[in-house]
């Protein structure tokens, strides 16, 4: 029995990407996490220094990590 293969499906070349673009990826939902915890915290009095520190950080992070990929030389952004 061979098990039929949808073209929706991603490919290797697919994959690859992805998991080079991971550590930006994490970086931004990490910025997304900080964001939501300061909306919510606006329910509850307000943020707190300790929750704009995280934002700051969270916003750092996506900054160092984008940097990062984009220096990578040109071979390796193109698999990305």
């Amino acid at each position: 029995m061979t098990i039929p293969r949808h073209d929706d499906e991603p490919t290797g070349a697919d994959l690859s990407a992805i998991e080079a673009q991971w550590p930006l990826i994490e970086a931004e939902l990490s910025l997304l996490d900080a964001e939501i915890a300061n909306i919510y915290a606006a329910e509850h009095g307000g943020p707190t220094p300790l929750d704009w520190r995280r934002l700051r950080r969270a916003e750092a992070r996506v900054t160092r990590v984008a940097a990062e990929l984009a220096a990578r030389p040109v071979a390796l952004r193109e698999v990305a």
